[in-house]
Parts: structure tokens; sequence; C-alpha cells
């Protein structure tokens, strides 16, 4: 029973530190962006930016542009 004198204050103080360690993990903006992390595996960084350079402007099996090659060129 005498323990439980410790762990009390323990706890408390450990829940504290949790709190403070959220707050400031808020502050400094460790939740701003949960998905492009998670996404980044996704990505395909194979191409280097000579090898996109060299097919922009090349037209898609049907006649019109890719998605990203007209983001690239707008």
């Amino acid at each position: 029973m005498d323990v439980i004198y410790g762990l009390i204050p323990g706890m408390l103080i450990l829940g504290l530190v949790g709190v403070v360690v959220f707050f400031w993990a808020a502050r400094t903006g460790q939740f701003d962006d949960l998905e492009g992390e998670a996404n980044r595996i996704l990505m395909d960084d194979e191409f280097t930016d000579t090898e996109k350079d060299a097919g922009k402007g090349e037209e898609s099996t049907n006649g019109q542009k890719s998605s990203e090659q007209e983001k690239s060129s707008s």
C-alpha cells in the first residue's frame, strides 16, 4: 500500500510530460502532413530530370498529353 504513494505522483508527472510533448509536436507542425510521408514510399523516383525533359511534348496513344506533361507545361 505504501508503494501507491510513489506511483500516483509518478503517473501524474509522466502524464504531464506526455501532454507537454504532444502540444510541442502540434505547435511545431509535426501533424501537418500525415499523408505525404505515407505516400512518398509509393512515388516512383526512378527517372532523372533529364529523362523527364526528353519525354516532354510526347503525346499518348490517343493523341492527348498526359496530365503530368500538362502540369509541367503550364
